[in-house]
């Protein structure tokens, strides 16, 4: 029983500390096209992704 409750802490640790990259990536590229001056690019780029995420049904509108 130990064993298979350490395997899964490992587990959850694994897939928190990739989110944790994840979100530190998408972070400094943010900031990085922020300083650069294409926020208003990229923003313009991801309004268009979530309009098309809406129309497919991916996500739902008005949330978030």
């Amino acid at each position: 029983m130990e064993t298979v409750l350490t395997l899964l802490l490992v587990r959850f640790g694994l897939i928190v500390g990739g989110l944790v990259v994840v979100a530190l990536v998408v972070f400094g590229v943010a900031v990085t096209l922020k300083r650069r001056g294409r926020g208003a690019q990229v923003r313009r780029y991801a309004e268009a992704a979530a309009g098309y995420l809406e129309t497919r049904g991916a996500v739902r509108p008005g949330r978030g």
